[in-house]
């Protein structure tokens, strides 16, 4: 018997496919929708990521840069890191750090890896943290490695900063309390000696003359000529601690840079005195360099400049330290005819934790601190050398005019 179809059945299957097409309008719909959330949502965390000033970057297992934030090329602008070794982006070099942070961080995937390295940055060497966490794919297994820096450079120079002042608190306390301890007692031994040399010229005057009794009495008084310039002595390296241990900074008086360089060599005596006697040579300019400054600050810049001065000449080399005014401007000179330094390091010196000296006997903070406190006086702080041929360290001042 023949199939006929009639109208009812054509339409049917019409509106059997209206229907079909109205549903995949409406599948269309939301999934254009769903992509709509999605799309908004992908570009709510890139701005999130972009929005966060530390350098972010996914890393592959095999060290291979995937992706990274903004931040990336505002700090390593001119440089295209997809595809290439992290190692050889951010230190441009062929092997891997060490510590590689990527490697602590596949070691213990369940732990984040923290290490601190020193990264060249515009020239500049900063002290970035960096962090390492590992991203597990839908099976649990560690797939990517999430890599964070952050410049930390400012916060240790303010750690430094604090260590330093608390260092020096703790100095100041500890030299006040030897004044207390030591200036009572020493005064009573030079008030004494001094009784002893009046007296002295009494027993003198009673006592008949002799050759054997004249030698007695000229030793006496070189005994306690000795005690007394002693006493004297023990009395100013009390004071220059003092001076040195007090660092209010609002307190600014008027300083005699030649008393200044004098207390600073009376302070390192116990050094110097293993070093031959002609190691430092003091010239002492005429008119008396005077300015205006904290003369605790000030003692630390030259105990600084002298200390690195005798690293570099051993026990070999010889110190010349030279004071002078010029118009409006005092100038001190600390010139050592040492190791000398490597003229790519001399940009550098000034920069917070950059040394010369091996690891354990250097901290890097020493010039940096001189410079700021040289910056803070209104003065300005210069180095010349010459490797094999020694080094000049000039500090330039404001002139206190009388």
């Amino acid at each position: 018997m023949p199939l006929t179809a009639n109208l009812a059945d054509i339409s049917g299957i019409e509106t059997i496919k209206l229907g079909f097409f109205k549903e995949v309008q409406r599948k269309i719909s939301e999934l254009r929708a769903s992509n709509q959330k999605l799309e908004q949502k992908r570009r709510d965390i890139q701005a999130i990521l972009d929005g966060i000033p530390d350098v972010m970057a996914v890393i592959s297992p095999d060290k291979k840069v995937l992706s990274v934030n903004k931040s990336f090329y505002d700090t390593y602008p001119g440089i295209e890191p997809m595809g290439l070794a992290c190692h050889e982006v951010f230190k441009a070099q062929d092997a891997p750090c060490a510590p590689c942070s990527i490697d602590l961080a596949m070691e213990c995937p369940a732990r984040v890896s923290r290490s601190l390295q020193i990264l060249s940055r515009r020239g500049e060497n900063r002290q970035i943290e960096c962090t390492a966490s590992v991203m597990l794919d839908s099976g649990d297994k560690p797939d990517r490695i999430l890599l964070l820096q952050r410049d930390v450079t400012l916060e240790k120079q303010f750690q430094a900063k604090y260590f330093l002042a608390e260092r020096m608190a703790t100095v100041g306390i500890l030299a006040e309390g030897v004044a207390h301890e030591i200036n009572n007692p020493l005064t009573s031994i030079s008030g004494f000696a001094e009784t002893l040399v009046l007296r002295l010229g009494e027993l003198e005057a009673l006592i008949p003359k002799s050759e054997n009794a004249s030698a007695i009495f000229e030793d006496f008084h070189e005994f306690l000529d000795t005690i007394l310039k002693e006493c004297s002595r023990c009395s100013d390296i009390v004071q220059n601690l003092l001076a040195f241990g007090h660092r209010e900074i609002t307190r600014l008086s008027t300083v005699n840079l030649n008393a200044l360089v004098v207390s600073s060599i009376k302070l390192l005596g116990p050094k110097l005195s293993r070093l031959p006697k002609d190691t430092i040579a003091l010239e002492l300019g005429a008119d008396e360099p005077v300015v205006l400054g904290h003369p605790g600050e000030l003692m630390q810049v030259m105990l600084n400049l002298v200390l690195n001065a005798l690293y570099a000449v051993r026990t070999s080399g010889t110190i010349r330290i030279r004071t002078r005014v010029k118009d409006n401007l005092v100038v001190i000179e600390v010139a050592d005819t040492g190791d000398g330094i490597l003229p790519e390091h001399i940009n550098k010196l000034f920069e917070p934790f950059f040394t010369t000296k091996p690891p354990g006997q250097g901290t890097g903070i020493g010039l940096s601190t001189c410079y700021n406190i040289i910056r803070k006086h209104g003065g300005e702080i210069s180095v010349e050398s010459e490797p094999n041929k020694g080094s000049v360290f000039e500090v330039i001042l404001p002139y206190l005019s009388q």
